[in-house]
């Protein structure tokens, strides 16, 4: 098996894997985990051996019926009356020309909705939801705002945006799970994202599966999509 298709067996195990997106874009690598079985082991380990912001990324099909906008559009609509919004539009991003960020959520049986627990609670109880279609129950099961960040991915996925959002639902599709993944930035002690060199070696002391981006890209384009 080449690297993509170990990722994917791996994502079907309820593993993470580490997806590294290039040097010419955030130069970040990600822990992944395929949605529908998370933990609260798996938060764990991203809040203490990641350190970045955990969100979790939905295929654009599921945010059209589920009604979750991008978080700019909400800052658009809402800038008619707040006004500093406006101001605060993402225009000048360094590596990307718009942002997949969209709402926060908890489900409504977590406590705080921040420990562990409660955010695996609401992730995995979000990707049930979704598999069993019922997006007319999504306001009744989640509230907003919340300790769960979600990311919308872009129509067409990596046709369109490489970022980790895409390439991670992207792997999801294909392994024909629930297109909905947990990710996590990796970050060193020094402040600053984690090396490749470092992520690679913690790939291998950990014994996970490591690829690229351009890998996913390449795999998601050129067989995947044409089978």
């Amino acid at each position: 098996m080449n690297n993509v298709e170990k990722a994917i067996e791996a994502l079907k195990r309820g593993e993470i894997i580490l997806v590294y997106d290039s040097d010419d874009r955030e130069g970040e690598t990600d822990m992944v985990v395929a949605s529908q079985f998370i933990t609260p082991e798996h938060i764990r380990r991203m809040r203490k051996d990641a350190g970045g912001l955990i969100c979790t990324a939905l295929h654009p099909d599921i945010c059209n019926k589920l009604g979750i906008p991008f978080m700019v559009d909400i800052l658009e609509f809402a800038s008619q009356k707040f006004k500093v919004l406006k101001e605060l539009y993402p225009n000048d991003i360094p590596y990307d020309e718009k942002s997949s960020f969209s709402i926060t959520i908890n489900h409504r049986k977590t406590f705080t909705g921040i420990t562990d627990k409660d955010r695996a609670f609401t992730i995995k109880k979000l990707a049930e939801l979704v598999k069993e279609e019922r997006f007319n129950d999504f306001g009744k099961e989640f509230r907003s705002p919340g300790h769960v960040t979600l990311l919308r991915a872009t129509e067409g996925l990596v046709k369109n945006r490489q970022g980790h959002t895409e390439m991670t639902v992207a792997l999801a599709e294909i392994a024909n799970l629930v297109p909905i993944t947990t990710i996590c930035e990796m970050m060193g002690d020094n402040g600053e994202a984690m090396s490749k060199n470092e992520t690679r070696k913690y790939a291998e002391k950990h014994n996970l599966v490591y690829l690229s981006g351009e890998e996913i890209i390449n795999y998601y384009l050129e067989k995947y999509l044409k089978e």
